[in-house]
């Protein structure tokens, strides 16, 4: 049976027993139980499922849902970014990635790389890393906000300053060539700048859409950061500004 078989197998099963035991898994669908594991680990990360001892149940329907629905927005173009951005991402490397539905795409994208070191202030993208192979992961802390899981405020970025990663990972709300950088929100565009300060290298996740608006708190210019990886090329004005900034265009296909 094709992983994608049986991981539906998984789905179907939970959704008609509500809980279903790792064991009873393995025996029906005849793979190891390591298998089962894998697939649980991978159905977890893309919220159709979640873990619990010896066992898979049905997500948590407390959830939030608005979250969710743009986790559903132009979905090929972020899981083609992050699958380019996991390849940017050597095993053993440390990480800090912020709240976004992009950069919850890149943590599905790496739950296969090992021995990562992953900071985050988003409960979704740590989740997913947290079950990786040799992963450690460390929550931000502070004020957690319903929406999407995400912690934000002073003691978050307190939090971030205690560590300095080979790579940051980030979405945006708007890139503007005149501008740079912008998020909707203060206490987002003030982690995001924290994280830049306490990485190696930063790394901006963005689809094409990003590219055509604008958000009214700029964080950061061009010049601040290393790599873009979009999914369409940008605008020939914005293409020119990350150039000049010395910023490397991935055009992920």
């Amino acid at each position: 049976m094709h992983a994608t078989e049986r991981q539906s197998a998984i789905v179907a099963t939970v959704e008609h027993k509500g809980i279903a035991a790792i064991g009873e898994l393995a025996e029906t669908l005849q793979v190891s139980d390591e298998t089962i594991r894998r697939d649980v680990r991978r159905l977890a990360a893309r919220g159709l499922v979640r873990k619990v001892h010896g066992g898979v149940a049905l997500p948590d329907p407390l959830r939030e849902t608005a979250f969710r629905q743009r986790m559903g927005e132009r979905q090929a173009a972020k899981r083609a970014i992050a699958r380019a951005t996991a390849g940017l991402v050597a095993a053993g490397e440390s990480l800090i990635l912020d709240t976004g539905t992009t950069t919850a795409f890149v943590a599905q994208a790496l739950v296969d790389h090992r021995d990562l070191m992953v900071v985050t202030n988003c409960t979704d993208i740590a989740r997913t890393l947290a079950a990786g192979q040799g992963n450690r992961v460390y929550m931000a802390g502070g004020e957690l906000r319903a929406d999407d899981g995400a912690v934000l405020g002073h003691e978050a970025i307190r939090s971030i300053e205690r560590f300095h990663a080979h790579t940051a990972i980030l979405s945006v709300g708007a890139l503007d060539p005149a501008i740079g950088l912008m998020d909707h929100h203060v206490a987002e565009g003030e982690f995001s700048a924290a994280v830049i300060a306490h990485a190696d290298r930063a790394i901006v996740v963005a689809d094409h859409s990003k590219f055509t608006r604008r958000a009214p708190v700029r964080f950061a210019a061009f010049a601040d950061i290393d790599i873009v990886v979009t999914d369409r090329q940008p605008p020939r004005a914005a293409v020119e500004a990350l150039e000049a900034a010395g910023v490397t265009l991935v055009v992920a296909s």
